[in-house]
């Protein structure tokens, strides 16, 4: 079942790249950027996380979470943030729990499946407010900003 804008975002737990349990509930009463990225440590990916990194006391003005998420696991995105010195949060979900309830679409790149690009902005009180699909990494980040500035009037 794919999530739509109005509903409630669903509940997760889910260890970031420190080890650390995180919930729905640890980002309420904030708004939530939660991107989906393919896979740590590739161009786009990368572009990404530096873009949110660079950005990230903008969203922080604004009361904002910036999150990452992918299918890799803790260790791979402890790695991936070292290597880069991100300073978003990234959420590990190689179970897919939380991708398979967002409905994240998938697409096939040199025989390897992979979770599409998609950001879910998440209101205070937890309702999805709007998604973003196939993104692109290029001035995403820009985009957001833009769109929460609005929300934020």
């Amino acid at each position: 079942m794919k999530v739509r804008t109005g509903d409630k975002f669903p509940d997760f737990k889910l260890d970031n790249q420190d080890g650390k349990t995180r919930t729905l509930a640890d980002y309420a009463g904030k708004y939530l950027v939660l991107y989906v990225y393919p896979k740590d440590d590739t161009p786009g990916c990368t572009i990404q996380g530096k873009s949110f990194t660079a950005t990230k006391s903008q969203f922080e003005k604004l009361g904002v979470n910036v999150v990452g998420l992918s299918a890799d696991d803790v260790q791979s995105h402890k790695d991936f943030c070292n290597k880069y010195s991100f300073a978003v949060e990234l959420l590990a979900d190689p179970k897919t729990t939380l991708l398979t309830a967002l409905g994240v679409g998938q697409t096939e790149y040199k025989g390897t499946m992979y979770w599409d690009r998609t950001t879910f902005l998440v209101n205070p009180s937890g309702v999805l407010t709007k998604i973003y699909e196939k993104v692109n990494p290029q001035g995403h980040e820009e985009a957001l900003l833009r769109d929460l500035q609005e929300i934020a009037k």
